[in-house]
């Protein structure tokens, strides 16, 4: 049965007026993605793209190679992170331009990033600069707005139900009235929704199907099909030497490279994966090929997965390929976080170190399998 492998895109990469209010005249993702410097010894900063260079997503020309890249490496589709706070939009001019130009036919689902938008790039959670205001009135307003574009023809569907994703369920304040009404909104133009919400690892009480849904998606690198990324990071620190050879070895180590920095070895994310089958919902697999947001971040990101090589993400696609069996004909996701995500060191999207080797571990398992 074929699988459908997402990768999760972020519209961002183009000026707008609320980064240039925020952030300064002219600010894009590039901005942090090219001032972003070595923490440690052997630390990959910066990432600099190669085949697509640092591209404007208001251009045709740019979204079309986008999309002729995925493509040409098996990627199905991507899925969009859409930004909504009450009728108004972030980040949607790319999108917008997308659907009005029929050119750009690769498949596409929409994930609601249902969060406050934050000072969170830079480290600072509590500065809120646009606030998600929850209501009856913006559950209608919302879907009324989405229903044109889930009956897109591009649209990703599951059994003609168009896919729709919501980033975190357990901050909406009643999340089951909100699909309901999605759902009523949309039989009403005769069409049914297959909604999908994220699962994290450090959301204790969310770390199953929500009432309501019809799938989730584990969201790498803090998915819940192993121990939390960062209870590793924890112990990594705890974690005792043996001997007193051991410790000034370990802190002669430490001090060369300079490395307190929340690091996880990248190996070790593809390693010790519950099986799927032993969830009791429909949970999509995802994967990373890297992360390290010390260009949004600077000395103190959240997550380093050090020593990320296209071997390793292979090894890791293949494990997920074979754990996966599609539940139904259509329900065959596996998602990539991320095609682009630059500030967080987290791209398929070639680069100076690895060109396109991500991108042929993908074409390897899923365009051109042995």
């Amino acid at each position: 049965m074929k699988i459908r492998p997402i990768a999760i895109h972020l519209p961002q990469y183009h000026p707008f007026p609320e980064n240039d209010e925020w952030w300064g005249k002219g600010f894009t993702e590039w901005t942090n993605v090219t001032k972003a410097k070595p923490l440690f010894e052997n630390h990959y900063q910066p990432h600099l793209p190669s085949d697509l260079g640092f591209y404007d997503l208001r251009l045709e020309e740019a979204r079309m190679a986008q999309e002729l890249l995925a493509k040409q490496y098996g990627i199905y589709g991507f899925c969009y992170y859409h930004y909504w706070f009450n009728g108004k939009r972030l980040m949607h001019e790319p999108i917008d331009r997308k659907l009005k130009n029929p050119k750009e036919d690769l498949p596409f689902m929409l994930c609601w990033a249902n969060e406050n938008w934050t000072r969170r790039w830079d480290g600072n959670d509590q500065e809120v600069l646009i606030e998600q205001k929850y209501s009856v009135q913006d559950n209608e307003d919302h879907i009324d707005f989405l229903l044109p574009i889930l009956m897109d023809d591009r649209y990703i569907k599951v059994n003609n139900k168009p896919v729709i994703v919501i980033y975190k369920p357990n901050i909406l304040p009643n999340v089951q009235e909100t699909i309901k009404c999605w759902r009523e909104k949309a039989k009403a133009v005769g069409l049914e929704l297959y909604i999908c919400h994220m699962v994290f690892s450090y959301q204790k009480d969310w770390d199953q199907l929500v009432e309501g849904f019809d799938a989730a998606v584990d969201f790498e690198p803090f998915g819940i099909r192993r121990k939390s990324v960062f209870k590793e990071i924890q112990e990594r620190k705890r974690r005792p030497q043996q001997g007193i050879i051991g410790r000034v070895k370990n802190a002669f180590t430490e001090k060369k490279k300079e490395n307190n920095h929340n690091t996880v070895p990248y190996k070790w994310m593809g390693e010790h994966l519950k099986h799927l089958k032993d969830f009791d919902f429909k949970l999509y697999p995802s994967l990373v090929p890297g992360w390290d947001n010390t260009s949004r971040r600077g000395t103190n990101p959240t997550l380093i997965l050090e020593n990320s090589t296209p071997e390793y993400f292979g090894d890791w696609l293949s494990k997920i390929k074979a754990d996966f069996k599609p539940y139904s004909e259509d329900e065959n996701f596996i998602f990539i976080n991320a095609w682009n995500e630059w500030a967080e060191g987290n791209h398929l999207e070639p680069d100076q170190k690895f060109g396109t080797q991500y991108l042929e571990s993908v074409k390897k398992l899923f365009l051109n399998p042995l």
